[in-house]
């Protein structure tokens, strides 16, 4: 168990219940009392109010509660991971909405687990086509969330070009593209749509609700049959 992890459970021990000595926390951490000594240290240290008295053992201070999120290391390397490809790979608009968010866990995280979240080394580099990867993804977010149908121009692989009026469902990233799954009225047809291959896009004053059986569900089912 990692640092970071220890120092977490150990605090979580010590909420859980009233007194408990260096041996049985070393017990149930599995760790040695000298272990358990140097972590109640580096804790009190950084503000945590563990109280100890002689031959009773430690206890956390009443009234303490850990920060409302409170995640272990591996959790903070996963939220890190996600947040930078976040950054990387979708439009600056939910770019900024990860730092931000990161921002916020660092801010509420004790001293131990913010170094994880500082020094984890995971990282979702761009490449020089990205930005075209990317294009439109805030316009078509917002328009999936308001459930408003949309004008698109758009170039098939094959170079035809056409123009339709779509219902956008949801949004798929592939690794290395993202991919619109929509409703075509023009086809009558559940359809992916490259974001990059679109050469127009209008929002319409028309919306959706779904209740006509056209839904992300729906499309999910069909692309399962095919």
């Amino acid at each position: 168990m990692r640092r970071a992890d220890r120092l977490f459970h150990l605090v979580q021990l010590l909420r859980n219940r009233g007194f408990r000595t260096a041996a049985q926390l070393a017990t149930e951490m599995q760790v040695s009392v000298r272990t358990v000594y140097r972590d109640v240290r580096d804790l009190v240290a950084t503000g945590v109010p563990i109280e100890g008295e002689p031959g009773v053992g430690y206890r956390l201070g009443r009234g303490y509660e850990l920060p409302p999120m409170t995640f272990n290391a591996l959790e903070i390397e996963a939220l890190v991971l996600g947040a930078r490809m976040v950054q990387a790979w979708s439009d600056d608009e939910l770019a900024g909405a990860a730092r931000a968010a990161v921002a916020k866990v660092e801010a509420v995280l004790p001293t131990p687990l913010r170094d994880v979240l500082v020094r984890t080394a995971l990282f979702a580099p761009t490449r020089h086509w990205a930005g075209v990867v990317t294009s439109d993804l805030s316009r078509l977010r917002h328009a999936i969330s308001e459930r408003r149908k949309l004008h698109l121009a758009y170039t098939r692989a094959d170079g035809s070009k056409s123009a339709r009026v779509v219902r956008p469902l949801g949004l798929y990233f592939w690794g290395d593209r993202w991919s619109l799954a929509a409703f075509c009225e023009l086809r009558q047809a559940y359809r992916n749509f490259r974001p990059d291959r679109i050469q127009a896009l209008k929002p319409l004053d028309e919306t959706f609700d779904g209740l006509d059986g056209i839904h992300l569900e729906g499309f999910i089912r069909q692309m399962e049959q095919d």
